[in-house]
């Protein structure tokens, strides 16, 4: 078993479009273009960014937000796994939540 969380939540699906506006190379992308260089179904991605799927497994977080140039933790939120709590995945970082 593995302490690393298996699924992410998508912080905001803002943050995603913006991003796909201006990757970390400050080009766009579209939802096709994002597809391909993350391996990543093209359907889960325009799920991912009009707000019907919010969560995805790890792996593919890890290669979209490297497709789009930024860390994992930009674009997501581990979410609870094995009975144990990562994140509060609803609330913003910095929101004066307690620890």
């Amino acid at each position: 078993m593995t302490d690393d969380p298996q699924l992410y939540r998508l912080w905001s699906v803002t943050t995603l479009r913006q991003l796909m506006k201006r990757t970390g190379t400050g080009r766009a992308v579209s939802v096709r273009d994002l597809a391909y260089l993350s391996k990543v179904g093209k359907s889960s991605i325009a799920a991912l960014a009009n707000g019907s799927q919010q969560t995805i497994q790890a792996d593919k977080a890890v290669r979209i937000a490297a497709a789009l140039g930024v860390d994992v933790l930009v674009l997501w939120v581990p979410v609870e796994r094995a009975g144990q709590a990562y994140a509060d995945a609803l609330t913003p970082a910095g929101s004066g939540a307690a620890a």
